[in-house]
């Protein structure tokens, strides 16, 4: 008896073999996709829910404002502490300055207002010239955009009086040809010119 089960497991090896391989091997694949020998535990099941690992839009929402807001408070701390602290630095310089040469320290001075008069009176100048270019090429826009406007206004009241033309109808309702006849006329004449 011990035999005959020995030769039908061995059997059934073989056919397993012969056809694909194993069936353990894809078994074992499943327990293991599945999270394990037994599928999942009791306590990993009850806990599933109550981790907040997942995708949450309104939490994601809130924390970039709070980190938005963040950075624009330490901006603004930079930026006050910068503010106060040029204004110290800048008292501390100015007595050495004024204790050296201060015969020199004025004569620059005349010449930077010097310069300054001019650089002022050429960007006045550059001002106005740009000003005066803008102006003509705005003009100029308004222009090309009224021609055309006029051109369309009057080629639609062109067509329209046409087409009242063409849809005039005689007492009987038949379409009155002469308007028709002139039409094609004219169009044969305008292809040959």
């Amino acid at each position: 008896m011990k035999n005959r089960i020995s030769k039908d497991k061995a059997d059934e090896n073989n056919w397993r073999n012969s056809h694909g391989g194993s069936g353990t091997k894809k078994m074992k694949k499943n327990k293991m996709r599945l999270g394990g020998k037994g599928g999942l535990s009791l306590e990993v099941f009850a806990n599933a829910k109550t981790k907040s690992d997942h995708y949450n839009p309104a939490l994601i929402k809130k924390q970039r404002e709070f980190y938005k807001n963040a950075k624009y408070v330490s901006k603004y701390k930079k930026l006050r502490k910068n503010q106060t602290q040029p204004t110290d630095a800048s008292s501390a310089i100015r007595p050495v300055e004024d204790g050296n040469e201060s015969g020199k320290a004025g004569e620059m001075s005349q010449e930077h207002r010097k310069y300054s008069k001019h650089s002022e009176r050429s960007l006045k100048v550059l001002y106005e010239k740009k000003c005066e270019e803008d102006e003509k090429a705005r003009i100029e826009r308004e222009a090309i955009a009224q021609a055309k406007k006029e051109a369309r206004e009057r080629s639609w009241s062109q067509r329209k009086a046409q087409r009242e033309k063409m849809f005039k109808k005689t007492k009987s309702g038949q379409p009155v040809m002469k308007y028709r006849i002139e039409h094609l006329l004219e169009t044969i004449q305008g292809s040959n010119a």
